[in-house]
């Protein structure tokens, strides 16, 4: 294979990967069809050539999500990427979907008081949704894409698994894939290391080095304060301390997050925001820092990894954001939707509308939305 300057690359790749370390499923991969997502990123590019090198017919797929020059620049790469590895290279315009599913909706949760997890909502009705769709026109037999994360199949259920690199280990934001999903996804670095991936960037002559991580909200290029009262309106009304006295004015609900020290703009701190009184429109703020510790939340929107509710009540590891460490907790039933979560130990700064997800051992269970 030669790139743009006609110089020759050479694919090497190891360890070679079977089907069953990338699927969970015994068989040979050679000839089976496989559309992979390609952001012009390390990760996805590295993910593409393992898949080539383990005997898949590939075909990459560039997901156009926003107009950004920044999203320009990752197609152009993603594009050189997949001439490098000789692969055919799609372009899917989800534009429109992406403002209505994902922009419109981060939004819509800000500016009703809670702190939603964009990502979470893209994997399952963006990205892998679109994904599947594409892999049915083209009668491929899998997607792909550079998650870190694993997949097995025990009996006739397929497991999500935590990634062998703990540091980069993204099952938290795919706690909403079905079981439907999971047959048909192919993830090629979950045994690898982000350091072992850029290595192999590296001696795979890959177009992609020197490439920044990507950040957590691809479509927010500055603060997401910045973004939020570009779009959202202010609604100004009174903070008020943990005994209901008044002590400052806040710009609006949206604009805060549980937890947040810096912003507050209350004279004689540090304060912390401590919580939302969404009726009153007022901004509850508090000095002591032992207040933001909690035991127990409530979770709504549940889903189950295995498709199917584990008996309860139940001990798991859980955590309430991504690069928080997983805690001892169990999980009660509380009515058919609503689920008590309750930690051995207190958590600092439960947010409504973020993610809380459920782990034993190593494979993720499931998860839900905090309320």
């Amino acid at each position: 294979m030669r790139n743009s300057q006609n110089k020759k690359v050479i694919i090497t790749l190891s360890p070679q990967k079977s089907l069953r370390d990338f699927t969970g499923q015994a068989g040979g991969c050679r000839g089976k069809k496989v559309i992979i997502a390609m952001s012009g990123g390390i990760d996805s590019s590295v993910a593409a050539a393992l898949l080539k090198k383990a005997g898949y017919s590939v075909t990459g797929v560039f997901m156009r999500l926003y107009n950004s020059p920044r999203f320009k620049e990752s197609e152009k790469r993603a594009k050189k990427v997949a001439k490098v590895l000789n692969i055919p290279f799609l372009i899917l315009d989800l534009r429109k979907e992406f403002q209505k599913k994902i922009i419109n909706y981060f939004l819509k949760e800000y500016a009703t008081g809670l702190t939603p997890n964009p990502c979470v909502v893209c994997n399952k009705e963006i990205k892998f949704k679109s994904l599947m769709k594409k892999a049915s026109v083209q009668k491929a037999d899998y997607v792909a894409t550079g998650h870190y994360v694993k997949i097995i199949k025990s009996n006739s259920t397929f497991k999500l698994l935590r990634a062998k690199d703990k540091e980069k280990d993204q099952s938290y934001f795919l706690w909403q894939l079905s079981q439907e999903q999971l047959k048909k996804i192919v993830f090629p670095l979950g045994d690898l290391t982000k350091s072992q991936v850029k290595n192999l960037a590296k001696k795979s002559k890959l177009p992609v080095s020197g490439i920044s991580e990507s950040q957590e909200i691809c479509f927010i290029q500055t603060h997401v304060n910045t973004f939020l009262k570009h779009h959202l309106k202010e609604k100004p009304s009174r903070i008020i301390d943990t005994k209901g006295k008044t002590i400052g004015q806040h710009q609006g609900l949206a604009f805060y997050t549980i937890g947040q020290r810096k912003g507050i703009g209350l004279p004689g701190g540090p304060y912390f925001v401590l919580g939302k009184d969404l009726k009153r429109n007022f901004l509850i703020a508090t000095k002591n820092g032992k207040d933001l510790f909690k035991k127990e939340l409530i979770a709504g929107k549940v889903d189950w990894a295995s498709g199917r509710e584990p008996k309860l009540p139940l001990e798991v590891k859980a955590k309430i954001r991504y690069r928080q460490k997983t805690a001892p907790a169990t999980i009660f039933k509380i009515q058919d939707s609503k689920f008590k979560i309750l930690f051995n130990s207190p958590q600092r700064a439960i947010t409504p509308g973020q993610s809380v997800v459920f782990y034993q051992g190593n494979e993720l269970l499931g998860g839900g939305i905090i309320e």
